[in-house]
């Protein structure tokens, strides 16, 4: 069982702050830092720490940042698959504040200039039982010929629908499994209650919905329990939240291609993102290989 990853890998700028700024303010950052993300690299390398094997497909400009972001991904992954266009590499601000919280603006010109299936082998590459996840950084319709590709060849489909885009949502009827924030959750179907909000998107055709809650862990509609259920989050002290929806997601799949149950595979990624967000950064918060593997050691494979 392999896991593909279709999404963006850019250059991550982190401003660490105190508080946010008001509008018009200048503050000083307490700390900034460069470094890899990008929705698609954050959750390839989850994935792939968890031991699962995972490639990731993506795209990248042909400047000094895309070449400085193949570099990165050759140290982080055994296999990806990154074209060149002449665009500049995707970008992200990351911006945090004390107690976690976070905002990001990305620029993703290469992203919305990818067509996986039209320009690369992901078609002819994925498997039945294979698993492939996306977010919301491609074009809605690039997205949906990866879904449904993968579906017609008998795969499981994650979409992780970050960024949201409310207007042209991809088609959730093609996910077998759906995983949203409570912000993007309301952005998609108007309810504020996430249990309302979960059916409205399992409503929109998609098998199982999972809500994620922050700090108080996950909800998901459509278990293989049958019916919806609260996973608690364990307890920690957040330092930056920025990432942690990525580690979830990553370990999610990597978790289902490991075996585990949802249920058990959502335990295993509540667990893992609580260890990230107690660290700052985006992808350097991710546990290690190391850690996953102890995770893994710790679930119930039921």
């Amino acid at each position: 069982m392999h896991v593909h990853v279709v999404g963006n890998a850019c250059v991550d700028t982190t401003f660490r702050l105190r508080r946010f700024p008001s509008a018009g303010e200048t503050l000083n950052a307490v700390a900034c830092a460069d470094g890899l993300g990008g929705k698609g690299a954050n959750q390839a390398v989850a994935a792939a720490r968890t031991g699962a094997a995972v490639t990731l497909w993506t795209a990248l400009g042909k400047d000094v940042a895309g070449t400085w972001i193949r570099g990165c991904l050759d140290r982080e992954l055994s296999s990806f698959q990154a074209i060149a266009f002449d665009l500049p590499s995707d970008r992200s601000t990351i911006v945090t504040q004390a107690g976690g919280e976070n905002f990001i603006v990305s620029a993703v010109a290469c992203s919305e200039a990818f067509d996986p299936i039209a320009q690369t082998a992901l078609a002819r590459r994925i498997a039945f039982g294979d698993i492939l996840v996306c977010q919301g950084n491609l074009r809605g319709d690039a997205t949906n010929s990866c879904l449904r590709a993968a579906r017609e060849r008998g795969a499981q489909t994650v979409l992780n629908a970050s960024p949201v885009d409310a207007a042209a949502p991809p088609d959730f009827g093609l996910a077998t499994l759906l995983v949203v924030n409570q912000s993007e959750a309301k952005a998609l179907t108007g309810q504020g209650d996430m249990a309302t909000a979960a059916g409205a998107l399992a409503a929109k055709g998609a098998g199982t919905v999972v809500v994620t809650l922050g700090a108080e862990g996950c909800l998901v509609l459509g278990t293989d329990q049958g019916g919806s259920l609260r996973l608690p989050a364990p307890r920690v002290e957040a330092l930056d939240t920025s990432g942690a929806g990525d580690v979830f997601c990553g370990c999610l799949a990597g978790g289902f291609a490991r075996g585990m149950s949802v249920t058990s595979a959502l335990k295993f990624a509540l667990a893992a993102a609580a260890i990230a967000v107690t660290r700052p950064g985006t992808l350097i918060s991710c546990p290690s290989a190391s850690e996953m593997a102890a995770l893994v050691g710790q679930t119930e494979f039921s």
